[in-house]
């Protein structure tokens, strides 16, 4: 029998509801993706308040099917810049169409990904394809990848939010981030996300969001 608690919940106003829309609109339409970051610290219980507010996301069936790897320790960021850089030289010289070249010059990329080393944290998202227990069964997990979607979008929000910066890193393939963090064998990297604060003369490309009436259909 499932148990149940009153919701918290404190309605507001429509006209709050307006203003707290259009605030928050405006703080995540300043987020960016950048590629140059600074090496200063970040406190720790900062990145343990993102990852927590990404664990907040809903999944299926409540099974949460998602670990958050944070990584600090210089050496071993250095050994995952190694090998993705390694499938990243793969991809740039022979792995990536013409055309997906072209969409990619504008931004200035290449095979080499300093950040990995520079950012003071890298955050690794695994999914969990089934979940073990302690006897090694198998217990199935629902809507995995659309789970983990949801978790990654509250953890880059919740990025930006606390004044840190990000980039969404899928080198591919990323088979690499489970050997090198030794994952358990239910666990598939997903994402890699260094985090810390922009470099002082960090740039970014001029780029256009797609207007409201090319994302929106009213029915």
């Amino acid at each position: 029998m499932s148990e149940y608690t009153p919701l918290v919940h404190s309605p507001r106003t429509a006209a709050e509801m307006t203003a707290a829309s259009a605030d928050f609109y405006t703080e995540m339409n300043l987020r960016r993706t950048v590629r140059e970051f600074s090496d200063a610290p970040v406190p720790r219980e900062v990145v343990e308040d993102i990852v927590r507010t990404a664990a907040a996301a809903p999944s299926g069936a409540h099974k949460q099917p998602w670990t958050f790897c944070v990584v600090e320790d210089p050496a071993l960021k250095a050994r995952i810049r190694e090998a993705a850089e390694q499938e990243e030289y793969e991809n740039y010289h022979g792995r990536m169409s013409e055309e997906w070249l072209a969409d990619l010059e504008k931004f200035g990329t290449d095979w080499r990904k300093p950040f990995l080393t520079t950012a003071p944290y890298l955050i690794v998202v695994f999914k969990k394809a089934y979940d073990l227990d302690a006897d090694g069964r198998r217990h199935k997990n629902y809507y995995v990848n659309e789970s983990v979607g949801i978790a990654c979008g509250f953890l880059i929000a919740a990025i930006h939010r606390a004044g840190l910066v990000t980039v969404t890193h899928t080198p591919s393939p990323m088979n690499f981030l489970q050997r090198v963090l030794d994952r358990p064998e239910n666990e598939r990297p997903y994402l890699l996300l260094p985090v810390g604060l922009p470099a002082p003369d960090a740039r970014v490309p001029v780029i256009e969001r797609k207007g409201l009436d090319e994302v929106l259909c009213w029915y």
